[in-house]
């Protein structure tokens, strides 16, 4: 097999593109632009820094900071210098989590922002493997700290005196050694360490290439956090691959001030595509519907019945414009031109698509986004698949709301049952699969890796399965299955979606049945939109939701969309979201479902006795009045 590291796909790009734009950053009120060449040299002296500070081949370093010019080019330096990047989410908090991490992977040097410093330093001397703290910013630095600046300084020393001794180093890199533990969310068990090699990255890039190509003279802006592989691989190698460029959002003092800056660099920015996850998708939703609000009654009843129109054209996107629906194509691009256009102002006005993951998306937002003339373009993938599997993409029949999109290429896929058999077209099961993208393993954690990849073919632990049309439709963790008391199985998380995204009462909802006799929800309430409808009247609260639950039910507006029998029969109404700070939700925004679980197992219990079973029940009325 060829030789094709991250450090090859790099070299190759700055041989081909060096004079040509890389990185984009806002510093003050000016952007500004780093070519290849200049990537190049600054990527070396880093490096070279770090052999010069002692690193050797294969030890760990990790990066905790905002996305960044600096993060970019510290990961490909240390690539250079022969190390493994343990890339780290700013979101994480010292006292666990970040603890863990960097103790598990034994990680021997840090890059890190003067935000995000502290949390080191309080932490610092629990780690004694932790030699080497490197600060990206122009502050007082204590004991044991150095500047970026110091360790590019270093190393042009190392460059002046043993350059191709230096370069032997990343020269010497083979496909099989590792790149990047990536650490997984823990959405139903403790974080493990993906192991990546510089293949699997590479490979999946190539993978990514046979759905979705970029220009060279495009941009890309990166709103989500950096140390995710899916940043990596659609944020930064797809880029280099490309001869693109990447811009990174300005950072501010505090979190709330980057949030804000994300729609104005947008806009200054004008990326050609966007990576985005549900949650983001929704505010971005939400943030266009209020605008048009905004500007009054007439204008909001003609964005409804421009919606509208668009969906019908529409339709799947798959079956866009096909029979009588030829007819409106000429009123669409009337809509397109005096609203649709109007709104994709506030993305830069170039912006031709959004890349989805990170969690199912709901198929109704990929209509809006889709009928405003910016595709949401959902996708399916894993941190152990580098992360790519499938995508739906732009081109005629190349896309289907609703599904995860076709498989990226090479790839081998099955589905198989729970006796490991395999499932034919239709047919749903467990999605496994076998290519070069499947991880090494989990850092040292062979029993789960022994558990996960099975003769070279990944288990991913969803499930779904391939339609007729050649599109992969995920339904959801197999673990997170419900199970009726007489052993059939349903996946809960298409209900939850559309129950969130359908009402305005649903902040955020979990369906619970584990071989019990009925389904119950665990549900947050948007506070405001009740206060809104019924003042402080808890009881009323708690029947306005319930009827937005039986509007899935037979004869409800929504009756068709899931079976009855899985629908929720009891509520456990919470005074308390599932966040990040009360370790329910993850960092990559997903609810983590086995803590909520068990976080809320004595309501979930009570649910299941008479008293509880029933709607205005003492515990729902206390929870909503708290709330109200």
């Amino acid at each position: 097999m060829a030789k094709r590291t991250i450090i090859d796909l790099f070299e190759g790009t700055v041989a081909q593109y060096g004079d040509k734009e890389f990185l984009v950053e806002k510093h003050g009120s000016k952007w500004d632009s780093t070519t290849y060449n200049e990537a190049k040299c600054e990527v070396l002296r880093i490096g070279a820094g770090l052999v010069a500070l002692g690193i050797e081949p294969k030890q760990t370093i990790s990066i905790l900071s905002e996305g960044c010019n600096n993060w970019i080019l510290s990961e490909l330096g240390l690539l250079y210098a022969g190390a493994i990047s343990v890339p780290l989410s700013i979101k994480l908090e010292e006292s666990n989590d970040l603890l863990f991490r960097l103790r598990h992977a034994d990680v021997v040097a840090i890059f890190v922002s003067q935000y995000q410093l502290p949390k080191i330093r309080r932490i610092k001397d629990q780690l004694p493997l932790l030699k080497h703290i490197i600060v990206y910013d122009d502050i007082a630095l204590e004991e044991g700290e150095m500047s970026l600046e110091s360790l590019k300084k270093m190393g042009d020393e190392v460059l002046a005196e043993r350059k191709e001794e230096f370069l032997a180093i990343g020269k010497a890199i083979e496909n099989d050694d590792y790149a990047t533990i990536t650490y997984t969310s823990g959405t139903t068990a403790d974080p493990k360490g993906v192991v990546l090699t510089h293949r699997n990255y590479t490979a999946n890039v190539e993978q990514a290439q046979s759905r979705i190509t970029l220009p060279s003279d495009k941009r890309t802006l990166i709103i989500l956090p950096l140390d995710h592989c899916f940043a990596h691989v659609c944020g930064f190698y797809i880029i280099i691959a490309c001869g693109a460029s990447v811009a990174t959002v300005q950072v501010g003092k505090t979190p709330l001030e980057t949030l804000r800056n994300v729609p104005v660099n947008i806009r200054e920015v004008k990326p050609y595509y966007l990576l985005s996850v549900p949650a983001l998708a929704k505010n971005f939703r939400k943030n266009i519907e209020g605008s048009i609000r905004a500007k009054g009654a007439t204008t909001e009843k003609l964005f409804r019945f421009a919606l509208k129109t668009a969906y019908e054209y529409n339709q799947d996107g798959y079956s866009k414009g096909k029979g009588w629906r030829f007819v409106l194509k000429p009123l669409v691009a009337l809509f397109d031109k005096i609203l649709f256009s109007k709104v994709r102002e506030a993305f830069g006005g170039e912006l031709q698509f959004f890349v989805g993951g990170g969690a199912l998306l709901d198929a109704e937002l990929q209509r809006f986004f889709y009928a405003i003339g910016v595709p949401m373009y959902q996708g399916y993938g894993l941190s152990e698949a580098t992360p790519i599997i499938s995508t739906n993409t732009y081109g005629k029949k190349q896309h289907r709301f609703g599904s995860s999109g076709q498989l990226i290429q090479p790839l081998d896929l099955r589905i198989l049952d729970d006796e490991g058999r395999e499932m034919p077209v239709g047919e749903k099961g467990e999605i496994v699969i076998k290519g070069e993208n499947v991880m090494a393993g989990y850092w040292k954690n062979p029993s789960a890796t022994a558990e996960t990849v099975i003769d070279g073919w990944l288990h991913t632990g969803d499930m779904g399965y391939m339609g007729k049309d050649g599109f992969l439709y995920v339904l959801g963790r197999f673990k997170s299955l419900l199970i009726s008391s007489d052993g059939e199985k349903y996946s809960p998380e298409g209900m939850e979606e559309a129950m969130v995204d359908k009402s305005p009462y649903i902040d955020q909802i979990i369906l619970h049945n584990n071989q019990n006799p009925y389904t119950v929800a665990v549900v947050v309430p948007n506070k405001d939109a009740l206060r809104k409808a019924v003042g402080a009247d808890a009881a009323k609260a708690a029947e306005l939701i319930d009827a937005e639950i039986r509007k899935y039910r037979t004869g409800g507006e929504f009756g068709e969309e899931f079976p009855d029998r899985w629908l929720p029969a009891a509520l456990v109404i919470v005074d308390e979201a599932f966040s990040e700070k009360n370790g329910l939700v993850n960092s990559t925004m997903k609810v983590v479902r086995n803590k909520v679980e068990a976080h809320f197992k004595v309501r979930i219990d009570y649910a299941y006795t008479a008293e509880g079973k029933q709607l205005l029940n003492e515990k729902n009325l206390e929870s909503l009045s708290k709330l109200l």
